[in-house]
């Protein structure tokens, strides 16, 4: 059973079925908040919040809702006024169609919720809903009010319960205009090898065993401090540059990566190298070489060639020789 303050009760619409349930958060911050301070001598600085037109602080009861019109005309929102919206999803988390889950974006993805069962009645209708999206490997999409908008929504199951994750409007996702580079770039076989390789180095982990790391150096300045030490050091970062060979830069990765695993880096032979120009072999693609040998050159491996065919096949002579000879002494 949870132990979490729901932030919405309401239920799930699925056809005629309603589903009584509570709405809980699924995620929590555990990041380090600040106080804002007066530097001279350390006192709050704090945030009031006056009304303009008595000149006075006012108490949160005192607090309402306003829409401000195009001419500077605030419209008071009441709370009653926003509970009687014309909305089927105002108390209703409204299911409109179920598909798999490869069709959501992930940069539709918002905040997570827990969706618990509102009481002994509606555990039959809950788990119904439960095993019919785990056996049909899809998710269900839902609309739903939450404070004071409507909001869309997918519903999964995470373990024994379904989690609701909001997700913004397909028009709320921006389109990556502009974001990818605007010059032709050429990416090699080689180079995706070796990029494939980089990436079946550092293989797969456990998210369990990630951490915030920033929070706990944060942590440990905090501590520093209060116990009027000095804070620690940060280590010096290695210096960044641009990277002028992109295979030079891949080769090495490969080989930090499977040091850091306990894998010796000699290992890295396996892969691709990289050759000279001069003794790169043609490409497979038909494409002509940028540069040629000169025409001493090929003289030079042609008679290189030449020389070692001569030696292979005396070698090959001497053998033949030698088995005969032995065979004739076995028949004597």
């Amino acid at each position: 059973m949870l132990l979490v303050r729901s932030i919405w009760n309401g239920a799930i619409s699925f056809g005629l079925v309603s589903i009584p349930i509570k709405l809980v958060n699924a995620t929590e911050s555990h990041s380090i908040s600040f106080r804002q301070i007066h530097t001279e001598d350390g006192g709050r600085i704090r945030y009031r919040k006056v009304c303009e037109l008595e000149d006075r602080e006012v108490t949160a009861s005192e607090i309402g809702k306003g829409y401000e019109d195009a001419d500077g005309t605030i419209i008071p929102i009441t709370d009653e006024d926003l509970a009687h919206l014309p909305l089927p999803t105002a108390k209703t988390i409204e299911i409109v169609a179920f598909v798999p889950a490869d069709r959501i974006d992930p940069l539709q993805m918002d905040a997570s919720y827990y969706l618990q069962a509102g009481g002994a009645p509606a555990a039959k209708p809950y788990t119904l809903l439960r095993e019919a999206l785990k056996r049909s490997n899809k998710v269900a999409i839902a609309k739903y009010a939450l404070r004071g908008r409507e909001r869309l929504g997918m519903l999964r199951v995470v373990e024994d319960a379904i989690a609701l994750h909001g997700l913004l409007w397909p028009d709320e996702v921006r389109a990556p205009e502009g974001v990818a580079p605007d010059v032709d770039v050429t990416v090699s076989d080689k180079e995706l090898d070796l990029a494939d390789a980089l990436m079946d180095t550092l293989g797969e982990i456990d998210l369990d065993e990630l951490h915030d790391e920033y929070r706990e150096a944060l942590e440990e300045v905090v501590a520093a401090k209060a116990a009027g030490e000095a804070p620690p050091e940060a280590p010096e970062q290695a210096r960044g540059g641009k990277v002028l060979d992109l295979m030079a830069a891949l080769e090495k990765s490969v080989r930090d990566a499977k040091e850091s695993r306990g894998e010796e880096a000699g290992e890295v032979r396996e892969l691709p190298q990289r050759k000279s120009a001069r003794t790169a072999p043609k490409q497979s693609t038909g494409k002509k070489t940028a540069a040629k040998p000169a025409q001493g050159t090929k003289k030079a491996a042609a008679t290189k060639k030449t020389a070692a065919k001569a030696g292979a096949k005396k070698t090959v002579a001497k053998k033949t020789t030698a088995k005969k000879t032995a065979a004739r002494k076995k028949t004597a």
